[in-house]
């Protein structure tokens, strides 16, 4: 009898271990403190981060791409994901968010409710946005119209609805460790910084696991694309062989060396970048330049 109480005990231990490892985290408050939100910084990290691609409604146009409303579906093998609101309405949107609960969801996918958030949303990559970047992005979100439509719920079926279990998913997959460790010269960091988290290209660009996870070793070496249609371009130093130029005019127009035009996804992303400055557009190409290259998967 002894032995049945130690070994239950054990397992309540481990059990609360588990918990206690896969809860969702929070940044200490502190951090923030004295950190004061500059309004423009936070458009561009807005740009970078492409928000309003994802959370704009899918019949947005040019004049209310700055409506966040959501509804956007995003297909995936573990169900259809929908984005939310994250307008200033304080009802269905992120209103009556504060700094702090925008930056737990950015770098740790926990809501205010302290629950996991699914990574569809692409904490994974935004667990390196610097802090004062969080907050001046948290103020220009503030100046946004509020729009009271309310966030769809996810189609997402049993396991994969169960978000506690995103906490072990979490500490697989979700680390502030950097791809490329060394950057070797201040433009190289910048383009680090933009590519690995503001930009978060990898979620497109590299190919997952059977769990959903990035894998790594062929980082931005091309993947399946996420619409069903095609596959997403290894842009690694074997594989992207434009000049420096070709790929700056295609960041600010769209236009590629043959003259053909961007599509697909791929147009969201480029009217955002085109709005950030030059020296961010020359940063991301040196870290293009600057990471190995990973041949693309053969057919």
């Amino acid at each position: 009898m002894k032995r049945l109480i130690w070994m239950a005990a054990g397992l309540a231990l481990v059990g609360l271990g588990a918990l206690f490892l896969t809860a969702p985290k929070q940044i200490d408050p502190a951090k923030l403190a004295g950190l004061e939100p500059d309004l423009m910084r936070g458009e561009q990290v807005f740009l970078a981060g492409g928000c309003a691609s994802c959370h704009a409604t899918p019949d947005a146009t040019r004049e209310t791409r700055l409506e966040l409303a959501g509804g956007q579906a995003f297909v995936s093998d573990f169900g259809t994901f929908y984005a939310p609101n994250i307008s200033s309405d304080t009802l269905v949107g992120i209103g009556s968010w504060t700094a702090f609960d925008l930056a737990n969801a950015l770098l740790h996918g926990s809501s205010p409710s302290k629950k996991h958030y699914f990574p569809v949303f692409p904490y994974t990559a935004y667990t390196h946005v610097d802090l004062q970047d969080v907050v001046s992005l948290f103020g220009y979100l503030q100046t946004l119209p509020a729009m009271a439509t309310p966030s769809r719920e996810h189609d997402v079926s049993f396991p994969f609805n169960i978000r506690a279990s995103l906490g072990g998913w979490k500490l697989l997959f979700s680390n502030s460790d950097w791809v490329l460790p060394q950057a070797e010269t201040p433009e190289i960091e910048r383009g680090r910084y933009l590519v690995e988290g503001l930009t978060h290209c990898a979620e497109c660009h590299t190919p997952r696991n059977f769990l959903g996870g990035l894998d790594k070793t062929k980082w931005l070496a091309g993947a399946p694309n996420p619409t069903g249609r095609g596959t997403v371009p290894n842009i690694t130093p074997v594989a992207l062989n434009w000049s420096d130029a070709d790929v700056l005019a295609y960041f600010k127009t769209g236009f590629k060396p043959d003259f053909d035009t961007v599509g697909g996804l791929m147009a969201e992303v480029v009217e955002n970048l085109a709005q950030l400055p030059d020296a961010d557009l020359t940063a991301i190409v040196a870290y293009l330049r600057a990471i190995p290259s990973v041949e693309s998967e053969k057919k």
